[in-house]
């Protein structure tokens, strides 16, 4: 780095934007392959690895031993049929989007674990079935278990590109420059050749707090190739608004990513001529809860449920067919638009919570974030683990009763309003209860969980057997409430196969490549209209890896 009359000036082959998962891997890539590199980032070094360093590491694999071993039969023309029905790709702008996505499918059902494991990531045995869908054999959804959660969660997957980063610092060909945040391309020719930007003001904020945007400076970088890795919007409810379908959103969300998700740099590119698409595709939870200990300003976290708890709307009503948890994230959201309320509810029992019950993220899950098989045992031992145990003490979305009747008292008054008509709370779960007796029944979520049982994770670790929810032997009661959740865009600068920003006649900006999260994950949005979960993290792992050995190729002498 030099100075040039106040301003800072930097130099290198590639010029990664972003120091994220996505931006990590495309560092990584270009270093391995002999480029000096400069990772820009507006963030203090607390935050070093972004969005990946909270997530819970699941990553989404086809046909692995894991699978295998638990009697899964998976392959790779499977997942791509699920994918393209859960995708629903339908405009002119999903072109490469949908070339992306059997990219990606065929990467992950062939090289990725490899490739991972080759870094020394692993993965914890037990395979969990997420976006279980429940509509027809082309519609959305997982047919079988695919979510893979990585011994060490996120931290375990950014530890390998954090090394391999840290180690061409300590070779001179790698330079981190934090509180860089950049503003504006530079062209040269008609090629990208670098980008201007501010200095931010030091800031001692801890990983994932709000950092000051105060202006220090500006800086100049000058780069062979540059690599867009900037991430989402999930943390700026300005832009997330504005561009929810329909501009429909609620008027309240959680938060699930830190404030600085703030979208800005994608912009940033599409006003210098990329070509930034399907950004009304966005992949936000309605089983949001409050954070008892925020990091970041509205700080939510998602319940990963089992299927047993009865989902329902503001007024008490039962969600309809398939829309029970862990089914169709997406489907639910878009009917609970409809209901005219922002929030929603989970009701179960002890029994239920101490089974079915996790929290995403790499906090809330301390024995497989810290590797602790001791602590990761006592999973086995009746109760609830530990982080949920302390969400039901202190909470301030979940509510305890020993009958129906109280229990729909405390939810209105939580909410100020009455919504919920005690004796039909009662009447709806003495009606559920009913079907389970039965031993057979016509309730296709009593079905559903009986059917998750002959899987053996949901078995051992997931599902409890289907009883009575009134029964006191069971009991108290449990009703948490919920809420958006903010949490990824589906689209983004759109890209070709090699990861090179295209403007809008399909044209690639020479010298920009874009990766991860800004990029839609590849093509501006390879998931289409719906994830299938642990594809975000995969996403970014894939186009990293793809963009910084272009950017690499790209710089070549």
């Amino acid at each position: 780095m030099e100075s040039n009359g106040g301003e800072s000036t930097f130099q290198a082959d590639v010029v990664v934007v972003g120091a994220g998962l996505s931006g990590l891997v495309s560092a990584a890539e270009a270093y391995s392959a002999g480029r000096t590199v400069l990772i820009l980032d507006q963030e203090p070094e607390a935050s070093l690895g972004g969005q990946a360093h909270w997530s819970f590491g699941g990553l989404f694999l086809v046909d692995t031993p894991e699978q295998r071993h638990l009697g899964v039969k998976d392959n790779a023309e499977l997942a791509l049929s699920d994918w393209m029905g859960s995708a629903a790709f339908d405009r002119p702008e999903d072109h490469w989007a949908r070339q992306w996505a059997e990219a990606y499918v065929n990467f992950a059902s062939g090289e990725k674990r490899g490739w991972l494991h080759s870094l020394g990531v692993r993965f914890f045995p037990l395979v969990q079935w997420a976006e279980r869908g429940g509509y027809d054999a082309q519609g959305h959804g997982n047919s079988v278990p695919r979510f893979h959660v990585v011994w060490g969660t996120g931290p375990g997957i950014l530890a390998p590109f954090l090394a391999k980063v840290a180690e061409g610092v300590a070779a001179g060909r790698v330079t981190m420059a934090f509180r860089h945040r950049a503003t504006e391309l530079v062209f040269d020719d008609g090629r990208v050749a670098g980008v201007r930007g501010e200095v931010l003001a030091s800031s001692a904020a801890d990983r994932g707090q709000a950092s000051t945007r105060e202006v220090a400076g500006a800086f100049t970088a000058a780069a062979g190739a540059v690599v867009a890795t900037t991430g989402g919007i999930g943390g700026n409810h300005e832009m997330v608004r504005r561009q929810w379908p329909g501009n429909a959103s609620p008027k309240y969300m959680l938060t699930g990513v830190p404030a600085s998700v703030d979208g800005e740099f994608q912009h940033t590119v599409s006003e210098a001529g990329g070509n930034l698409v399907n950004t009304d595709r966005m992949w936000h939870y309605p089983e949001g809860i409050h954070n008892p200990d925020p990091v970041w300003p509205n700080h939510g976290i998602r319940i990963l449920s089992g299927p047993s708890p009865l989902w329902l709307d503001a007024t008490g009503r039962r969600l309809p067919v398939p829309l029970f948890p862990g089914f169709d994230s997406l489907g639910t959201l878009r009917h609970l638009g409809s209901t005219g309320h922002d929030h929603s509810w989970f009701v179960l029992n002890k029994t239920i919570i101490n089974k079915e019950f996790a929290l995403s993220g790499s906090e809330q899950n301390p024995d497989l974030t810290g590797k602790d098989v001791k602590l990761l045992a006592r999973r086995a031992l009746p109760g609830a683990t530990g982080p949920v145990q302390m969400f039901l003490d202190r909470g301030v979305d979940f509510l305890q009763g020993t009958t129906a009747q109280e229990l729909a008292g405390k939810m209105n008054a939580l909410i100020g309003e009455e919504l919920i008509d005690p004796q039909g709370l009662h009447e709806t779960l003495a009606a559920r209860d009913r079907q389970v007796l039965s031993g057979l029944g016509k309730d296709t979520q009593v079905n559903a969980i009986r059917e998750a049982r002959r899987f053996a994770t949901d078995k051992l670790m997931r599902v409890v057997p289907p009883h009575p929810m009134l029964a006191p032997e069971h009991g108290p009661l449990i009703a948490v409430r919920l809420s958006t959740l903010t949490r990824k865009s589906l689209g983004g600068l759109q890209t070709d196969l090699a990861a090179r920003v295209l403007d809008a006649s399909g044209i690639p900006l020479a010298g920009l490549y874009a990766a991860g999260e800004a990029a839609g994950f590849g093509g501006g949005g390879l998931h289409g209209y719906r994830s299938l979960e642990g594809t975000f993290l995969g996403g970014c792992l894939f186009s990293g890896r793809i963009a910084g050995r272009n950017a690499a190729a790209d710089t070549a002498s």
